[in-house]
């Protein structure tokens, strides 16, 4: 588990199987997401337009996972991104493209 996130770095939090991570869009966490995903100002078009996929977000979120433990898997973000449901992961998400969009 991180330490709690501070907002006036950008970073928000997403509950994984009971724990509080911080997530950090870092340059280098930003610079592999788009390298997955393509390009970030695409992903926020798509963001916006209601386009997102669960798997972009979960992708975005693996990322920007700060001091990620090594037994954290990809599959568990994405499952806690279900289980948070849409309404339940936008505030994580919409701090994430707003940095990108805005910066720090």
């Amino acid at each position: 588990m991180s330490a709690a996130a501070n907002a006036l770095r950008g970073e928000g939090e997403l509950r994984i199987g009971g724990a509080t991570h911080v997530l950090r869009p870092s340059f280098g966490a930003l610079v592999a997401a788009e390298a997955e995903l393509g390009p970030l100002f695409a992903l926020v078009e798509r963001a916006a337009d209601g386009r997102l996929a669960l798997g972009e977000m979960a992708t975005l979120f693996w990322h920007c996972i700060a001091e990620r433990p090594a037994a954290l898997t990809r599959e568990a973000v994405g499952e806690a991104v279900v289980a948070a449901g849409l309404a339940g992961a936008t505030p994580a998400l919409r701090l994430l493209l707003g940095q990108i969009l805005q910066g720090r």
